[in-house]
């Protein structure tokens, strides 16, 4: 006797990635607003003083602030675009990925400093 119901794997619906995509590449996106505003505050005394927007901190609070919002508008107009999609995540992680590492160069500061 088998089970009353049986599962081919035809029978599971299938659920788009593009959501999981979304916040992958928004990640990568957050992370290199981070760097690059990192870079600017360093180098400009002007974006260094439109970025203290609470004094103890310096330009951090401004740039982990600006990263935040870049991080957050990227993942809602990406996950507003590929909600319904299935995405190739293998190509949408390497972009990702690549976004982090760039990140991570720039502010390593004998490389950053050369910027």
């Amino acid at each position: 006797m088998g089970l009353p119901f049986a599962i081919s794997q035809n029978s599971v619906p299938s659920v788009p990635n593009g959501s999981a995509a979304a916040a992958v590449l928004s990640a990568g996106i957050g992370s290199l607003a981070v760097a690059l505003s990192t870079i600017i505050a360093d180098q400009s005394a002007i974006a260094k003083n439109l970025l203290s927007i609470y004094k103890p901190t310096g330009a951090l609070s401004g740039v982990t602030t600006f990263a935040v919002l870049v991080w957050l508008f990227a993942w809602a107009l990406l996950e507003w675009r590929w909600r319904s999609r299935d995405l190739p995540l293998k190509r949408v992680n390497l972009i990702a990925f690549t976004l982090l590492a760039l990140s991570l160069l720039a502010t390593f500061p004998p490389l950053g400093d050369l910027l």
